[in-house]
């Protein structure tokens, strides 16, 4: 067997020498073009007009032929060129692989993990996923857990980094079939890095089949984060089949760590007409600072369909996530009910708002199909309150606003009641308003649902406490309000046994009464703020004690 020795710098400078080559003959050919492509007859006789277009037609068919010449010079001086670089980076490659086995080995040899490298991806071995391997101890991304084909088999777990690296993602949960009737979970993500890095993504739940009582698989966590970084979302659940199978529950989202977000949850597997699955739990922010994870959306079913999932929490600071929708019915016949909202996060200690609830899904021609929205995270001293999810159709009731800060916030908005249908002919109820503490509104009610034709329409949810000592409230006096415009039955209690108002037909104006505000109202508000601060909602005993603040 033959070898060939190349120097790569030696091809560098052949190829460098070879281009100032062409160049040359370029320049030389382009001044010649100029003199021997049109060459002046030496008389006018028929002779030398024929000598003069030999020559010129010999200049042009050079010009060509060098210009083809040309063109393969510069195509032989890529190569070459090309070739030295490729040279380069193989030995290169080699030096930095035979150093990085060097400082790979000790950690291999005793912990089966290097210390600077990526981990391996999990492979099928008989059909069951394997998990991936861990990054490197000082740096390195985790592997990808394995996808499992062996029926109802869950898929491998993502690798874990190890300083400086993101998690491999979870590999496929299998299929079911008439050996194994549910689907296989996906696998967990892997964590982040400890100082940086990205948690791996949760693995999809498996398909269920059309069999009694069937589930999909259920989606994978999120790998969580540490110091610095996001964490992983939560899988997918698999896909419930037939008239009684049930969709896959979505993977929760994984953890923030001291710095960063909480990931959002999987959606709920689906069912093709049975019942969907509920979606997975947004996952907690970073202790120091992050946003909690929003919660995953529930999965459709004709029957029932998914709730949508608890959003996460924030802790010190930060806002909470918004929970997950409940899905509608996809119904066309018979009954159906909706998935149930998941609840809004808690904002951080010291600031961020309260989330959103998520809504209720639509129900279909049953009673309560409409399913209800759930409530908005409260702020705990700095920030507003999350507004209540809104209920589906068929009389789903809207949910109560978050409470706003201690300190400072407004109270979220109360959610809005789904309307009626033909099943569920009244209106759902909407939610109440969140209070205030000492500084902020107190948020709106939500408007009740639509009645369907029969039925009455929902009641409206009540507004939320003011804040008992805002700067309005203890340090000037309310704004007399406009002049308001009383009906005939109002302006008969206001002005007793009058005639006049008794019979009116049309609407007079009443200028309203001005209160005066005490002088003590400042003085007094500390104590009403001590009254109240132990409780959620506003004393009744705390307008005595402050009554005009």
């Amino acid at each position: 067997m033959s070898f060939a020795v190349v120097a790569p710098e030696l091809m560098r400078v052949a190829a460098s020498d070879l281009a100032n080559i062409g160049s040359t003959l370029s320049a030389a050919n382009a001044v010649a073009a100029a003199q021997t492509t049109a060459v002046q007859a030496a008389a006018a006789d028929e002779v030398s007009t024929a000598i003069a277009a030999l020559f010129g037609w010999h200049a042009q068919t050079y010009q060509s032929l060098s210009a083809q010449a040309a063109s393969f010079h510069d195509q032989f001086v890529q190569t070459l060129a090309s070739s030295g670089t490729s040279y380069w980076s193989a030995e290169a490659t080699n030096v930095e692989q035979t150093l990085l086995n060097a400082i790979n080995a000790p950690t291999e040899a005793l912990f089966g993990r290097p210390l600077i490298g990526d981990g391996a991806d999990g492979q099928t071995v008989n059909g069951v996923g394997q998990a991936g391997g861990d990054g490197g101890f000082l740096w390195g991304n985790g592997g990808n857990g394995g996808y499992s084909t062996s029926a109802g088999v869950a898929g491998g777990a993502g690798g874990s980094a190890g300083l400086f690296g993101n998690g491999g993602a979870g590999g496929t949960g299998a299929d079911a079939d008439v050996s194994a009737t549910n689907g296989g979970a996906g696998g967990a993500g892997g964590n982040a890095g400890l100082i940086f890095g990205f948690g791996g993504a949760g693995g999809t739940g498996g398909s269920g089949i059309n069999s009694f009582a069937s589930f999909g698989g259920d989606g994978g966590a999120g790998g969580n984060s540490y110091l610095l970084g996001a964490a992983g979302a939560g899988g997918n659940g698999g896909v419930g089949l037939g008239t009684s199978g049930f969709g896959g529950t979505g993977g929760d989202g994984g953890q923030g760590g001291l710095f960063g977000n909480g990931a959002a949850g999987g959606l709920g597997g689906q069912s093709t007409d049975g019942d969907g699955g509920s979606g997975g739990s947004g996952g907690r922010a970073g202790i120091l600072y992050g946003d909690g994870g929003d919660g995953g959306d529930g999965g459709a079913g004709r029957f029932s369909s998914g709730s949508g999932g608890a959003a996460g929490t924030a802790i010190l600071a930060g806002n909470g996530g918004s929970g997950g929708n409940g899905a509608s019915s996809t119904a066309t016949s018979g009954d159906g009910f909706g998935g149930f909202g998941g609840i809004g996060g808690t904002g951080g200690l010291f600031f961020g708002n309260g989330g959103d609830g998520g809504n209720g899904g639509d129900g279909f021609d049953v009673a309560n199909g409409g399913g209800w929205g759930s409530s908005g995270g409260s702020a705990l001293l700095f920030g507003d309150g999350g507004a209540g999810g809104n209920g589906g159709a068929g009389g789903g009731q809207g949910a109560n606003g978050g409470l706003g800060g201690l300190v400072i916030g407004n109270g979220g908005n109360g959610g809005i009641g789904g309307a009626g249908d033909s099943g569920n002919p009244a209106g759902g109820q909407g939610g109440n308003g969140g209070g205030a503490y000492l500084i902020g509104n107190g948020g709106w009610g939500g408007v009740g649902g639509a009645g369907d034709g029969t039925g009455d329409g929902g009641d409206g949810g009540s507004g939320g406490d003011g804040g008992g000592c805002s700067a309005t409230a203890v340090t000037a006096p309310r704004a007399a309000p406009a002049q308001q415009p009383v009906g005939p039955a109002a302006m008969a209690v206001t002005l007793g046994s009058s005639a006049t108002a008794a019979t009116a037909l049309t609407e007079v104006t009443v200028p309203p009464t001005v209160p005066a505000v005490p002088a003590a109202a400042a003085a007094s508000c500390s104590d009403r703020t001590a009254a109240m601060a132990d409780s959620p909602q506003r004393r009744a005993d705390a307008g005595e004690m402050c009554p005009d603040c």
